[in-house]
């Protein structure tokens, strides 16, 4: 018996680790499709973002994060703070056996696996305000973001706090991850404004394409390959028959919205501009895997199919609509983990009779409410302290010469200020 659960400990431990990797390799997805999704210009910006908000994420919630998220006492509300995790520790073999199955991995993975969540819900804001914003007020930005505002939201459902005590139903973060960033975003975009030039007086809308779509395809083939780290290792545990079979659902129905999300988002794509766009297209697959997040245990793969379309055409019509309201996101990013994250809590208890609807607007509202006013808070200050936004020529010329010096595709950007 012994070994067998030393064994399991330790499957189940590497299965936490390679799904935080796989998890991980979605900051590289986020990196590549807000890189195609922005103009040549700011494309060195955006890159630097991405690697330095990872970092930032990792730091902090080491330094304080994770001990807010899974202090493991409080009262429901407001956590009781232990800094210890960053001066190490796991569990001893002797308190495995002595748990009878009841610790079933390691501590360690358990961090890695949280971590590279913080850091997912951080690159949501980075594409939102992409192009106009100053890089060192955004990674203080990310500092207050990864190290207190995820944290606690993430307390009061993943920590045990009193979403979790009320019902509240949220299996790898619809809610906790993807409103969460999504509402930070839209308190920063709306305290940005829109980048030059996309709206005119008018109301008329003026398209920015983005500079790179095979590289944002790519992201969104590197984000699909990642979620199934996302959603499969919110199991937590593949080591017995069912847990294993529970795995396998997780990723088939996790595909399946995808997919849906991809054919109703290009079909409506089709309906409303008469051709196949190919942002609204990538928007849809990341919808569908928005969507099914909350719950893609218990659904049958045709209903996770399902889920991800209606996904997918709520992504096209809200993208639509942040504009008609002039708020600028160059990636969709609210529409995408925003709008549809909320279709998704939502959607629980329609397979996961355990759930119900009122518990899951309740958690719905209180993570909007919370990571919008702090963050609405925290950008306030930085834009009176120290500014967000960069210079009309520092906009112009583009970002990646303000901010970073260099230009990504220099031998195309030689020429100021053209609209590359």
């Amino acid at each position: 018996m012994e070994a067998i659960t030393q064994l399991s400990y330790a499957l189940d431990t590497f299965y936490f680790l390679v799904s935080g990797a796989l998890v991980m390799w979605m900051a590289a997805g986020f990196a590549m499709l807000e890189a195609g999704l922005v103009r040549a210009k700011n494309t060195a910006e955006i890159l630097t973002k991405n690697v330095a908000l990872f970092a930032i994420a990792c730091i902090m919630y080491m330094l304080m994060g994770y001990n807010i998220m899974y202090a493991g006492d409080g009262n429901g509300y407001i956590p009781a703070l232990d800094l210890s995790f960053m001066f190490g520790g796991d569990n001893t073999v002797e308190d495995v056996l002595a748990s009878k199955g009841e610790v079933y991995y390691s501590g360690m993975s358990d961090f890695f696996f949280q971590v590279v969540f913080v850091a997912t819900a951080m690159s949501i804001v980075s594409g939102a305000v992409a192009e106009r914003m100053k890089l060192w007020a955004f990674l203080l930005f990310a500092v207050v973001m990864t190290g207190v505002i995820y944290p606690l939201q993430g307390y009061w459902k993943w920590g045990g706090g009193f979403l979790d005590a009320a019902g509240f139903s949220d299996f790898a973060g619809s809610g906790v991850v993807h409103l969460c960033g999504a509402s930070a975003a839209l308190a920063g975009v709306i305290l940005l404004g829109a980048r030059k030039g996309k709206y005119t007086a008018a109301g008329h809308v003026n398209a920015i394409p983005g500079a790179n779509m095979p590289l944002a395809t790519l992201g969104t083939f590197i984000l699909w390959l990642g979620w199934f780290g996302f959603n499969g290792g919110s199991e937590l545990v593949l080591s017995n028959i069912e847990e294993a079979n529970a795995v396998a659902a997780v990723f088939v129905n996790t595909n399946a919205a995808a997919a849906g999300g991809v054919v109703a988002a290009l079909l409506t794509a089709r309906a409303l501009f008469g051709k196949a766009d190919l942002t609204m297209t990538l928007n849809g697959a990341l919808a569908g895997l928005v969507a099914i997040t909350a719950e893609p245990l218990t659904p049958t793969p045709l209903w996770a199919t399902l889920v991800g379309a209606i996904g997918g055409i709520l992504v096209v019509f809200s993208i639509i609509t942040m504009d008609k309201l002039k708020i600028d996101d160059p990636v969709g990013a609210i529409s995408v983990h925003g709008v549809v994250g909320m279709w998704g809590l939502i959607a629980v208890p329609f397979s996961n009779t355990e759930a119900n609807f009122g518990a899951q607007l309740l958690g719905l509202g209180v993570i909007f409410a919370w990571t919008f006013a702090a963050s609405f808070l925290v950008w306030f200050v930085l834009k009176t302290v120290m500014g967000i936004r960069v210079s009309a020529e520092e906009e112009y010329e583009g970002v990646d010469l303000g901010e970073c010096g260099l230009e990504a595709y220099p031998e195309f950007t030689g020429s100021r200020g053209s609209g590359l």
